[in-house]
């Protein structure tokens, strides 16, 4: 890393920020913006992508003045089992249903901590199962299936 940068961590997490803010505010220019009164599509994504680039370049800015330690070790295994639980959940959320995507999710993601105890983390799963499908189905009426097609539901 340069000398010149003397916070590492910022600098890398502006650049992160920089690259998501910026690409919403890139794939938000194919949809109609609206105004604030009346927004469109775009709107949201526009707005959000927007101030995560603010952030971004902020934090960026900053790591140039203000001192920190180096990044460290970088922990691909456990990056690795969480992105495979994401990505998991996307593939079975709605064919599967809500329940099992859920309940793999936690019950996956929960292996990677060094901290992993099979009992708690099956009680995190099914709380937070519960606690998405009361929030997401029953409160909000988000269209998704609690059991899907696949387990025999709707």
């Amino acid at each position: 890393m340069p000398a010149f940068i003397r916070h590492p961590k910022d600098f890398w997490s502006g650049i992160v920020f920089l690259i998501f803010g910026l690409s919403a505010v890139i794939i938000g220019q194919e949809y109609e913006l609206g105004s604030a009164g009346r927004m469109g599509p775009a709107y949201f994504p526009i707005a959000l992508g927007i101030l995560l680039s603010l952030v971004g370049l902020a934090s960026f800015v900053r790591s140039f003045f203000r001192p920190g330690e180096a990044i460290g070790r970088i922990y691909y295994r456990e990056l690795t089992i969480v992105l495979v639980a994401v990505l998991l959940f996307g593939f079975l959320v709605r064919n599967a249903g809500l329940v099992p995507a859920g309940f793999l999710l936690i019950l996956i993601s929960s292996y990677a901590s060094d901290k992993f105890e099979l009992k708690k983390s099956l009680a995190l799963a099914v709380g937070m199962t519960l606690f998405a499908v009361g929030l997401f189905v029953k409160l909000l009426g988000l269209p998704m299936p609690i059991i899907g097609p696949w387990l025999g539901g709707n």
